[in-house]
């Protein structure tokens, strides 16, 4: 009977540090415009002229490091996403809930009341990602157009309220509502703070 207990508790043990192991969380580091991938330069450089408020981080998580360009450009706020070599992988431009099909809000919220009783969205983005059938230029063009096309996702920063407390989640979700992963985010950084 104690033989069981052990085995029990290693079988339990193994399966709580499995889930904990494969939970990502992302830091978000404001860089120079040296450190940022030269690649990734030319991109900006040459199909993205005239932005404002130009500026350089790096992300890193648990699995990978990125980079990411942040301004504004026609009174929208995009955020443009590299690999570490320097290649495309997103185009993101914030919007508000005004600005989603009413369907896709729908079965977005549909899917968070399902999930948890009490939240609020804290921030929408549209995503335009860069798939492998489809020409980086065709991508910025239509993000650059704020076209609603049907391979674009949804990314929702969202504020849950749990037994233990307050917990910050983004959300992916496609271009119909769809749900297609969650990510839990990290308090923001606050190294840059002197005491």
């Amino acid at each position: 009977m104690m033989k069981y207990k052990h085995l029990l508790f290693l079988f339990i043990f193994s399966c709580c540090m499995q889930g904990v192991a494969q939970a990502k969380y992302e830091r978000e580091y404001r860089i120079k415009k040296s450190e940022f991938p030269e690649m990734a330069h030319s991109l900006l450089n040459n199909e993205i002229p005239k932005v404002k408020r130009l500026r350089y981080y790096r992300e890193t998580d648990s699995t990978k490091t990125s980079f990411e360009a942040k301004f504004k450009k026609d009174k929208l706020h995009y955020s443009i996403e590299f690999n570490s070599e320097g290649i495309l992988e997103d185009i993101e431009i914030t919007i508000k809930e005004v600005d989603l099909p009413n369907d896709t809000f729908l079965a977005i919220v549909a899917y968070l009341k399902k999930s948890y009783p009490k939240f609020s969205i804290r921030k929408i983005q549209q995503q335009y990602p860069v798939l492998k059938e489809r020409p980086v230029k065709n991508t910025v063009r239509e993000a650059f157009q704020n076209l609603m096309l049907p391979y674009i996702n949804y990314e929702l920063l969202v504020s849950v309220k749990k037994a233990d407390g307050r917990q910050d989640f983004e959300f992916l979700f496609s271009a119909e509502g769809t749900f297609i992963s969650k990510r839990k985010l990290l308090p923001p950084n606050y190294d840059h703070v002197l005491y």
